[in-house]
């Protein structure tokens, strides 16, 4: 049984597709017979505090799911201030550091990627100590803060990020690319560098389809997420036209936007719009089999960025109304997934709403039964890592 060590900014308790991606590929990897190790801060996302099991303690180690979890100690924060957050990421760095050079490490360790200075400082370690690196990119970073407006093009902090993303590149074993984009970005820098997609496909292991078909004529859309700046829920709610449809839309998460969307909704009773906030997941999935339509918004179009609810939501039958362009934008079409609405028009967007406001139960019905058969053979994690085992990759 091989020892494999992955390095995560996030891992659960803590909610989101981090999270969520990385237990994935932590428990695909046991069920492979690999013995894995998570390195990861104390649990604090994305309410930005220590949770109360963590508080008052330095490290824990841990075990979730027969999964070993290292966590150490981090000044959390999810404050829009750069220097609040960039000390955060500097807190839990420096203890990580510690960790990986004076403790025991396993040859063969995975590194998330980003944030870019934690994968960064862990890939200048792990290369000293020669060991095989597998770094596992999800967005690519500078570029993505430049399209969100998060990092200005040409400043010192985006020319030592430019260096940053390099040097993990070059030093890296091998990569793993949530898109092809992020394939195809890495290959214009290092064209020989060996990479692999690897999607964040769910594992629900649900076999047969679990939603119910409701008879009441109202269409329920739902976004469940981070409620952040990237995802622009706050913005879907001020432009989005549900006046005279029978649609409605349920908004399940928490964030930094969560205080403004809450504010507007309470000063605009008449939208038919419900705020749930934070439901955990397996209860979340229970609530969702009343519904029909999710919805996966961003606010402007991420080069390299795959909207990780498109296999979430995809994989449990639901069609999408994809509002993020990119590479997404073909994984909808090409799966026969849903709806596609160009990121930020919000014409096109109510336009869209009022075609599937024409739609009849019987049609949406149909619909999510070969939504759920296509992605239950195309969204197998179980094969793609079997896939990447047989190749070498971990």
């Amino acid at each position: 049984m091989q020892d494999i060590l992955i390095i995560s900014n996030y891992y659960p308790p803590e909610k989101g597709a981090a999270a969520n991606r990385i237990e994935q590929m932590a428990l695909q990897l046991q069920k492979n017979k690999c013995n894995v190790t998570v390195l990861c801060p104390l649990g604090n996302y994305p309410k930005g505090e220590l949770f109360p099991e963590y508080k008052g303690k330095f490290s824990v180690t841990e075990y979730q799911k027969g999964i070993r979890v290292k966590r150490l100690w981090i000044y959390p924060s999810n404050s829009k201030n750069m220097l609040k957050r960039i000390l955060s990421i500097l807190s839990f760095s420096t203890f990580l550091v510690l960790f990986l050079v004076f403790k025991k490490t396993p040859k063969k360790v995975v590194v998330q990627s980003p944030p870019l200075l934690l994968s960064f400082l862990s890939v200048a370690v792990l290369s000293l100590k020669r060991k095989k690196i597998i770094l596992n990119v999800s967005d690519l970073w500078p570029l993505a803060a430049i399209e969100l407006n998060a990092l200005k093009k040409g400043s010192f902090s985006h020319k030592i990020s430019l260096f940053m993303e390099r040097f993990i590149y070059k030093k890296a074993t091998l990569l793993l690319g949530q898109s092809q984009e992020i394939l195809d970005h890495v290959h214009t820098l290092f064209p020989d560098k060996k990479g692999y997609l690897y999607r964040n496909f769910p594992d629900h292991a649900v076999s047969k389809l679990e939603l119910i078909i409701s008879q009441e004529p109202t269409i329920k859309i739902f976004y469940a997420g981070l409620l952040g700046v990237a995802q622009g829920v706050f913005d879907l709610c001020r432009n989005i036209e549900l006046t005279g449809t029978r649609i409605e839309l349920h908004i399940f998460g928490d964030g930094a936007e969560k205080n403004e969307i809450e504010n507007y909704l309470n000063a605009h009773p008449e939208q038919s719009i419900f705020f749930h906030g934070m439901m955990e997941r397996s209860a979340l999935h229970e609530t969702l089999k009343r519904f029909d339509i999710a919805i996966v918004p961003l606010t402007t179009r991420i080069y390299g960025s795959v909207p990780s609810k498109i296999f979430e939501y995809g994989s449990l039958g639901f069609p999408i109304l994809y509002f993020g362009g990119g590479e997404g934008e073909n994984i909808v079409l090409e799966n026969n997934m849903g709806w596609v609405v160009p990121v930020g028009d919000y014409d096109a967007m109510n336009a869209q709403l009022k075609a599937i406001d024409l739609l009849s139960k019987e049609k949406l019905g149909e619909m999510k039964s070969n939504i759920f058969t296509q992605a239950k053979q195309t969204f197998d994690i179980e094969k793609q890592v079997k896939s990447l085992l047989a190749n070498d990759v971990f």
